[in-house]
């Protein structure tokens, strides 16, 4: 077997939790790393999700740590990408837990995710999201 835990490094993206509003997005710092994938997992919708009221998980990036900008088609892959960053709506009821994963393949230093709340949501939904940061600069990772 190949040794992967000394070749990856993870972070939180959104924090495991119930939400039922919009979280605060840490910055994940990918210096050091040239490449990374997000894990998005959502448990059992609190409410019937529909056009509005609805979640949608937005991805953003920046250089700076300061100022960022939504990503394009361009920087990901294994989603299509809505309008504003958009990688992850849940419209629709989500009766079953899912994960999802979006690899970021943009050049930039930074990233952060948010789980945008439109509507009432009067019960919450479980979300997280785990960056696993790849092909590190210096190994091993710990």
């Amino acid at each position: 077997m190949r040794d992967l835990i000394s070749n990856i490094g993870l972070a939180f993206a959104i924090p495991p939790a119930t939400y039922n509003a919009d979280n605060t997005p840490p910055a994940v710092d990918l210096l050091g790393f040239s490449s990374a994938v997000i894990a998005i997992q959502v448990g059992v919708g609190g409410i019937t999700f529909d056009g509005a009221n609805k979640v949608q998980i937005k991805l953003t990036h920046s250089d700076d740590n300061t100022t960022y900008d939504a990503v394009t088609q361009d920087d990901v892959q294994g989603v299509a990408v809505e309008s504003g960053g958009i990688v992850r709506s849940l419209v629709a009821e989500h009766a079953a837990a899912t994960a999802v994963k979006v690899g970021y393949v943009g050049n930039r230093r930074y990233i952060k995710l948010l789980a945008d709340f439109s509507g009432t949501h009067g019960a919450g939904t479980p979300i997280s999201a785990l960056v696993i940061k790849g092909n590190p600069a210096n190994r091993p990772v710990v």
